[in-house]
């Protein structure tokens, strides 16, 4: 597992990647795949304090969760090199192909991820990935 349980450190990692991408310090392969996604997403990137670490974003609030936003970036990125589940590099690179947008093409393929995770959760259960995958196919 890429991350421990604590949500504290694992904002933690979000902001010291940030502040080392724009510090042009050395980072890990880690801190840089985090940067990147942060440098996709203008909107958080001054959300990357430590003031924000301990915040608590609320769907109730009409709030979106930066660092989930980003997670399921993070998640999509691996899954795509890996190609796991199996089948899912070329639903992507056929998606980026037909919209011409690599980032939109992540954010429909999280959308897909997201609610799988949230089936799961909900009904506490591993995640479906043959429902996944059908999701993903039906894009």
């Amino acid at each position: 597992m890429i991350f421990g349980q604590d949500r504290d450190e694992l904002r933690r990692l979000y902001v010291e990647s940030w502040r080392k991408a724009r510090a042009a310090e050395p980072m890990s392969p880690l801190e840089t795949q985090i940067a990147a996604v942060i440098g996709d997403h203008p909107e958080y990137q001054a959300l990357m304090t430590e003031a924000t670490i301990e915040a608590a974003f609320t769907p109730d609030g009409g709030q979106t969760n930066p660092f989930l936003h980003m997670g399921l970036h993070l998640a999509i990125r691996e899954q795509v090199s890996t190609d796991r589940p199996g089948g899912i590099s070329i639903i992507y690179r056929k998606l980026v192909e037909r919209i011409q947008d690599e980032h939109e093409a992540e954010h429909r393929l999280l959308e897909c991820l997201a609610e799988t995770l949230w089936e799961a959760q909900r009904d506490n259960v591993m995640p479906d990935e043959e429902a996944y995958l059908e999701r993903l196919r039906l894009l």
